[in-house]
């Protein structure tokens, strides 16, 4: 049994001494080595030798950084290199210079440089293009404050594009974007003589759509509505009778051009009112007018007053509206 153990411490004795031999000459070989060669990497793209690197690490964060931003230049928004370099670790002799520049240039030759700008777009067609977004912002803004015609038409958008355009400054873009309103049309005024104004017994008891406002000539009680027939008359009523005391103020209803200002027969004193798109309104019976043929009034202006001739029974508004010609119930626009 003693001798069982003093063979194996033998052997550990032995094994021990060999290891440490072993340690030393593995450790002898990495000096001599390590003091003629010095740790390395070959670097290849798709098996094509490009060269040598000493700190792989360095090297692979520069063309990270040159992906990310190209070399600096104005507008360049990445670089796309689609095959990134492969590492080999290799033992080179100690005068043996890392190629990390030469590489480099080497690799970013193989990149495809994106340029980003922005587009100025009318009507979604492209008309020019700038460096940042504020300029497309400052060229909004320009034809807005030059109440371009196109100015809500103007868009922008971002491109990322492997040619740069040609840019184009604020002013410029501006001048060569605004588009002039075109100017409304002179319309020559409309002439009138007594008479000429529709008084034909054309009705309509509907309702059209006359593309303006009514506000009420006057207060006051309705006398005789629109259709009635009376003695008095030789048809039935084309308007409608507002009473109210001789000399009381009557409105224009809406903004418009006196037509008629003077005596009309049955109407008596009267002022008639063209608001466009066909749209008449006649005041009649009037004891006093106050505006001329031509002359344009605004909604609400006081353009007569109630009066009690023509054929009136007593002081009264004879509100009319006609369009077109055909008369309608001035009851179902105003009260």
């Amino acid at each position: 049994m003693v001798s069982i153990f003093k063979n194996l411490f033998i052997h550990f004795r032995t094994w021990i001494k060999f290891l440490i031999i072993l340690a030393i000459g593995l450790g002898i070989i990495f000096f001599i080595v390590f003091s003629v060669y010095k740790p390395m990497y070959a670097v290849t793209i798709e098996g094509k030798f490009m060269g040598y690197t000493e700190d792989k690490s360095k090297l692979q964060n520069k063309i990270s950084e040159y992906m990310k931003s190209g070399n600096d230049e104005s507008n360049i928004a990445f670089v796309d290199i689609e095959v990134l370099p492969e590492y080999s670790f290799c033992l080179l002799k100690k005068d043996f210079n890392s190629e990390d520049e030469s590489i480099f240039n080497e690799i970013i030759k193989t990149g495809i440089t994106y340029y980003k700008y922005y587009a100025v777009l009318v009507n979604s067609e492209e008309k020019c293009y700038v460096s940042t977004y504020q300029e497309c912002e400052n060229i909004i803004q320009g034809l807005k404050d030059k109440d371009s015609q196109n100015k809500d038409n103007v868009t922008y958008v971002v491109k990322y594009e492997t040619t740069l355009k040609e840019f184009t400054n604020t002013e410029k873009a501006v001048a060569d974007l605004y588009v002039e309103k075109p100017k409304p049309p002179v319309v020559p005024k409309k002439t009138y003589n007594s008479g000429s104004v529709p008084t034909s017994a054309l009705f309509n008891y509907g309702v059209t759509d006359l593309g303006i406002s009514l506000i009420r000539p006057i207060s006051g009680t309705i006398t005789s509505r629109f259709g009635s027939i009376s003695s008095r008359r030789s048809s039935a009523h084309t308007g409608l009778d507002i009473g109210a005391s001789t000399g009381t103020p009557i409105k224009a209803v809406a903004g418009g051009t006196v037509i008629f200002s003077g005596w009309k027969g049955a109407y008596g004193k009267m002022i008639a009112l063209d608001h466009g798109n066909g749209v008449l309104t006649y005041y009649a019976h009037c004891s006093a007018l106050y505006k001329n043929v031509g002359e344009y009034v605004n909604q609400g202006d006081i353009i007569s007053a109630v009066g009690n001739t023509g054929n009136s029974s007593g002081p009264h508004l004879h509100i009319e509206i006609r369009v077109n010609g055909v008369a309608y119930n001035p009851e179902k626009f105003i009260y």
